[in-house]
C-alpha cells in the first residue's frame, strides 16, 4: 500500500508514515493505538462519478439506425456550378494531409473526382492508399467539413470508391519529389 494507497481507497496511515519516514531518513512518528481499520474494496461506482451537468446519455444510447434518406442528395452535375467551386475545393482538400505522410491528399491523388449540382451541393470521390488505411473515419471526414465550411457551398458529401485502385503513379511530381519517388 504505502504513499499511493489513496488511489484503492485504502488508508494505512501508519504504513504510509513509516514510507514517508524511511524515504526521508528519520524515525517514523508513533501514533496511539486506535481501532482497527476495515479495508473495503470500492466498487466501479465509488471511484468516479460524472457531474450531473455532464450529459452521457449519447455514450450509453445505442447507435442510430441508418437509413436511404442519409445517402448524398446531389442532383445532376451542374458544370458550370462544379467549375466555379472545383478551385476552393481543391484547395480545400489540399489542407487535409495523411497523417503518416507529410504530403496532402490532393498531391497524392486521392481525390478522383469533384461534381457539384445547381443547389450548390458537393460531392467529392476520393480513395485511401489502402483498405486498411488508420485513418480511414479521420480523413474523409475532415474532407466533408473542410469543403461544406467553403462560402458557396450549400452540403458536401465524400464518397470512398476502391476503382481505379490508388497506385503511386497517381501522385504529383511535387508529391514524389518530398517523398523521395522518383
Amino acid at each position: 500500500m504505502g504513499l499511493f494507497s489513496f488511489l484503492t481507497g485504502h488508508k494505512d496511515e501508519e504504513k504510509a508514515l513509516a514510507d514517508i519516514a524511511t524515504a526521508v531518513g528519520t524515525e517514523p512518528a508513533r501514533s496511539e493505538p486506535t481501532e482497527p481499520v476495515q479495508h473495503t474494496t470500492p466498487g466501479p461506482e465509488a471511484l468516479f462519478t460524472p457531474p450531473e451537468a455532464w450529459n452521457i446519455d449519447a455514450l450509453t444510447a445505442p447507435a442510430p439506425e441508418t437509413s436511404a434518406t442519409d445517402k448524398p442528395t446531389i442532383g445532376a452535375a451542374d458544370p458550370a456550378i462544379t467549375a466555379e467551386l472545383q478551385g476552393p475545393v481543391v484547395e480545400a482538400t489540399k489542407t487535409v494531409y495523411d497523417p503518416e505522410i507529410p504530403v496532402d491528399i490532393y498531391e497524392l491523388g486521392l481525390i478522383y473526382d469533384i461534381t457539384a449540382d445547381a443547389d450548390r451541393n458537393v460531392l467529392v470521390k476520393m480513395t485511401l492508399t489502402s483498405p486498411a488505411c488508420p485513418s480511414a473515419q479521420q480523413i474523409p471526414s475532415e474532407v466533408r467539413y473542410k469543403v461544406k465550411a467553403l462560402p458557396g457551398v450549400k452540403d458536401a458529401w465524400v464518397e470512398i470508391v476502391w476503382e481505379p485502385p490508388w497506385s503511386k503513379d497517381r501522385m504529383s511530381e511535387a508529391a514524389k519529389l518530398a517523398l523521395g519517388i522518383y
